[in-house]
């Protein structure tokens, strides 16, 4: 059995899960799982778990995005991006990098966003994607994404695009960054050529084509969180899923905390839990 990390550079026209349909075959494996849906016209690091890494994809979830991509003014799909349907176009005005830049802070920091209709969003107990397919367009709840960098710039030729560098909370949709720019600028905005570069230290450095997929320690899932070697005798009760206290684990603070052998293996994730701590995701077999 594999277990790890596996870091794509997903190929636009894929969807995540046609990607993770590949990677199970490369792999020889069906325990296989993405950490973050991208778009089928997206590019860019997608983060797979194999194996035991499937129960640590939580952890890679939660972790800040990174994306490039670029901004058309005037024009107005039903998808918010260029895959979609047009549905308004809007005579150029014109707009500096400078007003653009003015409009895009504006939209940086703790925002409220709406999800588009075309998303895995559930409501009612369907998937809004569903539910645009059928033409049923229904209210939508905005929620609260934290966006941490928002920096857009003209580009000389033509001056109708926009290109944009993001990072944001997991759950924010580029996508919306893109139409509620638009509208700020007053002409109206879709996105295209999303690319996403990061998710956490998963880079696109580090990312391989499908062709040839690496899987990484199953450590690497989580080498973000705080982490303890603990000795043998505590290694024992870990990979039974004790609830142990925190002195006894060596930690201190909320957690949660990667959990590892002296060899520097990855036995465990651990939570706080009442005035000690709790595993919240064991991977080390007891023996």
């Amino acid at each position: 059995m594999v277990d790890g990390v596996a870091v794509v550079n997903k190929p636009a026209g894929l969807t995540s899960h046609d990607v993770v349909a590949q990677a199970r075959r490369a792999l020889g494996t069906r325990k296989v799982g993405h950490a973050g849906t991208l778009d089928p016209d997206a590019t860019g690091v997608l983060v797979l778990g194999v194996g035991r890494a499937t129960r640590l994809l939580r952890y890679v979830t939660g972790l800040i995005k990174s994306y490039e991509a670029e901004i058309v003014l005037g024009v107005e799909t039903d998808t918010l991006d260029s895959s979609g349907r047009i549905t308004a176009r809007h005579p150029p005005s014109p707009v500096t990098s400078k007003q653009a830049q003015r409009a895009a802070d504006a939209l940086t920091g703790e925002i409220l966003q709406v999800p588009p209709m075309v998303s895995a969003v559930k409501v009612g107990g369907r998937r809004l994607h569903e539910l645009a397919r059928a033409g049923v367009e229904v209210p939508r709840q905005a929620r609260p994404v934290t966006v941490y960098r928002f920096d857009v710039e003209l580009c000389p030729e033509p001056e109708t695009i926009l290109t944009a560098v993001v990072d944001c909370s997991a759950g924010t949709y580029v996508r919306v960054l893109a139409a509620d720019l638009g509208h700020a600028l007053g002409s109206g905005a879709h996105l295209r050529n999303l690319r996403r570069t990061a998710v956490g230290d998963f880079t696109l450095e580090r990312a391989r084509d499908l062709s040839s997929l690496e899987v990484l320690p199953i450590a690497q899932a989580v080498a973000h969180l705080e982490g303890v070697q603990v000795s043998a005798e505590v290694a024992a009760q870990v990979a039974h899923g004790q609830v142990l206290d925190l002195q006894r684990l060596g930690v201190e603070g909320s957690g949660p905390w990667a959990i590892h052998n002296h060899c520097g293996e990855l036995l465990a994730v651990y939570e706080s839990h009442h005035y000690g701590a709790k595993p919240a995701v064991v991977v080390a077999s007891a023996s």
